[in-house]
């Protein structure tokens, strides 16, 4: 265990810097769509689809972009890039407030997407990968820690300011928080410190741990295993607690239902802190998918009602949090520290384009065909991404 004082001077401060700024950015772009969108088409007499397609266009941008995001972290730092994405940010949400026109609206998201890329989980893992080189699996598994109270603290806080100032004063408070809190914290506070790669001496018997290439079959079956997953969270983020209203349940309890995926998440993330340093992560994310490929059987052989909905949750969080690691830590132990934030840049495209994708496509499965299938459309994709993750093999 890193000791206080590297928590203060040592790299080991990149931990509870971005855990803030992790904790900020979640909260004031990725979790206020759900409950500001509504309002927004409300007030401008827009379509809840319409007004609902500008996060997804900006999803669509955060995939694009990122590749470039994380070349950029490589050679600039984090402390550069993610400070230029809290203040894209910033702008983007002052300027949401101010977009009466359609075209404007979906101009400001194409910004916001900007900001996602640089702001979120892959930019804080490639500028981890960049401070600690080959040890930042157990940075990366901290921070998942702190961010996984994100939705927990981002939620509440925007339903307190939509009820105390309206949407654009929440936009405002927001954009506040992340030119004032985050973008110092990235300029001034982030180590910018680069591990150096280890080079052995003549001489030397340590054995040197082999790397499978960053191209060809073992990236592609990687980033699709990513990419299959990104589908399960994203479309069961949309339409999970409105399937289980449907099937009878009510909607305090499904609201109480919905609480519990949080906590099984950093529950989750607290166990392979403590335990899981050794366990090779190919190991930890097959054991997560497997989890949760049982939780969509449960769920097919029991139905649906309140013990088995609440078992899900836990366990659909608690995969959920293991996967988060994963993301960072899989790829760090396939193919090495080197380039690891363009690896990264080019690991979260699919990933993103995925869940930008995907609740439109739950939609429409359940209206053209049923819950059920789409519950079983999410368990395949779920499939999918543990076979690749089956198949690859790690290195000797």
């Amino acid at each position: 265990m890193p000791s206080p004082r590297d928590f203060i001077h040592g790299p080991w401060r990149a931990v509870p810097v971005l855990g803030i700024t992790q904790i900020i950015a979640w909260g004031a772009i990725f979790y206020t769509p759900v409950l500001i969108v509504p309002l927004i088409a409300a007030e401008r007499s827009w379509s809840m689809a319409f007004s609902m397609a500008g996060f997804s266009v900006a999803l669509l941008v955060a995939g694009l972009v990122s590749p470039f995001v994380g070349r950029s972290i490589d050679r600039y730092g984090g402390h550069v890039v993610m400070t230029a994405g809290s203040l894209i940010g910033a702008a983007g949400l002052v300027a949401i407030g101010y977009a009466d026109h359609p075209i404007a609206y979906f101009a400001v998201w194409i910004v916001l997407g900007a900001a996602l890329a640089a702001s979120l989980y892959d930019a804080a893992f490639g500028t981890l990968g960049r401070i600690f080189g080959a040890a930042a699996r157990r940075p990366i598994t901290a921070l998942t820690l702190a961010g996984g109270f994100a939705s927990t603290a981002g939620w509440p806080a925007t339903h307190f300011l939509n009820e105390a100032v309206g949407w654009r004063g929440t936009y405002m408070v927001y954009a506040a928080l992340l030119a004032f809190i985050c973008a110092p914290l990235h300029a001034f506070v982030l180590p910018r410190s680069r591990a150096e790669t280890a080079v052995p001496k003549e001489g030397d018997a340590t054995p040197v741990a082999k790397l499978l290439p960053s191209k060809g079959l073992p990236f592609i079956l990687v980033a699709s295993a990513f990419a299959a997953y990104a589908f399960v969270p994203s479309g069961l983020s949309a339409h999970l607690l409105a399937i289980f209203a449907r099937s009878g349940i009510d909607a305090a309890t499904v609201v109480w239902i919905g609480a519990l995926f949080g906590p099984a998440q950093v529950g989750a993330r607290l166990i392979e802190f403590s335990f899981g340093k050794d366990l090779h992560p190919l190991w930890v994310v097959r054991f997560a998918l497997s989890t949760l490929l049982c939780a969509f059987v449960m769920l097919a052989v029991l139905g649906v009602s309140v013990p088995v909905a609440a078992a899900f949750a836990l366990m659909f969080g608690g995969a959920n949090g293991l996967v988060t690691i994963t993301r960072g830590a899989v790829p760090l132990a396939l193919f090495g520290a080197s380039g690891y934030g363009r690896l990264m840049g080019r690991l979260a495209g699919p990933f993103l384009l995925m869940q930008a994708a995907a609740p439109l496509i739950m939609a429409f499965v359940i209206d053209r065909a049923s819950d059920a299938a789409a519950l079983a459309l999410a368990c395949a994709f779920a499939a999918v991404a543990l076979i690749c993750f089956v198949v690859i093999r790690r290195p000797a």
